[in-house]
């Protein structure tokens, strides 16, 4: 199956990262703030050309961008500007390391960004993450989580995964027959089987093993889980399988999980639009209508207001 990722936020050219930087101070500057010029520009920038443009702002203009716009700014609006201006590593290693600080850990938001991830991309979080907090992720990780959902995340963030993307039909076969064994064939569920072929095969080799599980036992891996599997352990397992299948589906869904019933889980909302906008998030926008028979512009239109909305919809790239 063909994926190409389709991005909404592409380079801006031409480019002049000191026009922007002027803009942007011209906008802040004196009684009020021009928040639409403020949209305007860093939605339409990718994340290295915004940073070129923070870079211009200090040499030209001897200022910090990223406090100018936090004393002009407030709210989700904020939010998203900050978002945008942090470098996309650096911004999930922040988004990890809020899922773990304080009381409780939100284990939703590990599986959304981890379990998403290819080998390369999360050497990167890795590096960047003890770079920051000065701790390794992995140690952070395994006081925040247990059992075998802390093992599935441990095996995904040492980076097993297959990076060649090898696909082995024998070995499929294989694989498949082992899950089967270690869940439907048997009383209990052998954990262990299911984290090591989750976490150590490629997306690629996975999809695979999907189909021959299916071939062999008759019911999809989804079902198998469900069956299997509780907890955050299940919705981990379950977050690959729906990457496997399709990542701009999996994202689809957690937009609409973030926004439906009362209340929307902003947070969510932020981080995907905002991290998935120079990859994958014009083909999100599909999925979603596809799925969900309504556009993701309108549901995010329904769910927010003033310049959270504006900025936000201005990242969707129009209805």
């Amino acid at each position: 199956m063909d994926y190409t990722p389709t991005p909404t936020v592409v380079p801006a050219a031409p480019f002049d990262a000191s026009a922007d930087a002027q803009a942007l101070r011209a906008a802040m500057k004196g009684f009020g703030t021009d928040e639409d010029e403020i949209i305007n520009i860093l939605t339409a920038r990718t994340n290295a050309q915004r940073q070129q443009i923070k870079a211009q702002f200090e040499t030209e203009l001897g200022r910090d961008l990223i406090k100018d716009l936090k004393s002009e700014l407030g709210g989700k609006f904020e939010d998203v500007i900050l978002a945008l201006m942090t470098p996309p590593v650096e911004y999930l290693c922040k988004q990890l390391h809020n899922a773990m600080a304080g009381m409780g850990t939100d284990e939703e938001t590990l599986v959304e960004i981890l379990c998403t991830k290819t080998n390369e991309e999360m050497h990167e979080i890795v590096a960047a993450y003890e770079a920051i907090y000065d701790r390794p992720l992995a140690e952070q990780m395994c006081s925040e989580t247990s059992g075998f959902f802390r093992r599935l995340l441990t095996l995904i963030v040492t980076g097993v995964r297959d990076p060649a993307g090898t696909v082995d039909a024998i070995k499929a076969h294989e694989d498949a027959e082992a899950l089967y064994a270690a869940g439907e064939a048997k009383l209990g569920t052998d954990e262990a089987v299911f984290n090591r072929i989750m976490s150590h095969s490629s997306f690629a080799q996975l999809r695979l093993i999907f189909d021959e599980y299916k071939e062999l036992s008759g019911q999809t891996i989804e079902q198998a889980i469900k069956h299997e599997m509780s907890g955050a352990l299940h919705d981990a397992m379950m977050a690959i399988v729906e990457c496997v299948q399709s990542q701009a589906a999996f994202f689809a869904n957690r937009l609409y999980n973030a926004m439906k019933g009362m209340g929307t889980n902003d947070d969510t909302l932020i981080r995907i639009i905002v991290s998935r906008s120079e990859i994958d998030l014009a083909n999100i926008k599909d999925e979603f209508e596809r799925i969900y028979n309504r556009t993701l512009y309108s549901a995010v239109v329904s769910e927010t207001s003033g310049d959270y909305k504006k900025a936000l919809t201005a990242l969707l790239g129009g209805a």
